[in-house]
């Protein structure tokens, strides 16, 4: 969900129940330093998970979403606790606020309950923005200079034309396998049948294709 950037300045959360969220990347690591943290700032409920930021399925941060109501404030030790990119961020962010919670990072001292960090958020939803069409603007720019150039763009084939020619050449002795050809040219099977399709019709067929080829 994209947040709108003039709410992020609204005044939201405060009053409500404080609500803490921690995680570790893998179960090696210990989550106490964090829970203890969250405590000493008063919490009354911690949510926490053992996964990496990558990981999108961070079922006790969707229990902490859910538990939250209006007038809560959501608090994390740091920021790369809770987003796994600052875009993820800023959409949490924004979903809280539209929500009426509020959010706090301990380690970074940010408080979407207060103006100054209101103003940090909305200053990141920006930044995040401007970065998003930067990438998208040189991505477009990039594709135009590749095609001017005369460059071919996507994945590359999995054959060229010269080991086409070859397996041709091949396939039309009758003692090569097709497995033994694909493997001489270091494709499969199903490469072959892919880039000889007269394949699909027998070899007799692909010979005598070739041999009217050779007639012209």
């Amino acid at each position: 969900m994209e947040p709108d950037s003039s709410d992020l300045l609204a005044p939201v959360g405060g009053g409500g129940a404080l609500i803490g969220y921690a995680r570790v990347s893998t179960k090696g690591q210990n989550l106490d330093r964090q829970i203890a943290a969250l405590q000493s700032c008063g919490c009354q409920r911690i949510f926490s998970d053992k996964k990496s930021g990558k990981n999108a399925e961070r079922e006790e941060l969707q229990k902490a979403l859910d538990y939250l109501r209006a007038g809560d404030t959501l608090i994390v030790p740091s920021l790369d606790r809770l987003g796994r990119s600052i875009q993820d961020l800023i959409n949490i962010v924004g979903a809280l606020r539209k929500d009426g919670i509020g959010f706090r990072s301990l380690h970074e001292a940010l408080d979407t309950t207060t103006p100054g960090g209101r103003l940090v958020f909305h200053v990141f939803a920006a930044l995040a923005e401007f970065i998003r069409e930067l990438i998208i603007q040189g991505t477009h720019e990039g594709i135009a200079a590749a095609r001017a150039r005369g460059q071919r763009l996507g994945r590359p084939p999995a054959m060229t034309e010269e080991q086409i020619l070859h397996a041709r050449s091949m396939l039309a002795n009758p003692e090569a396998s097709i497995s033994s050809i694909a493997k001489l040219l270091g494709v499969s099977r199903t490469t072959i049948y892919k880039y000889v399709p007269e394949l699909a019709t027998g070899r007799a067929s692909l010979i005598a294709s070739d041999s009217r080829e050779i007639a012209k």
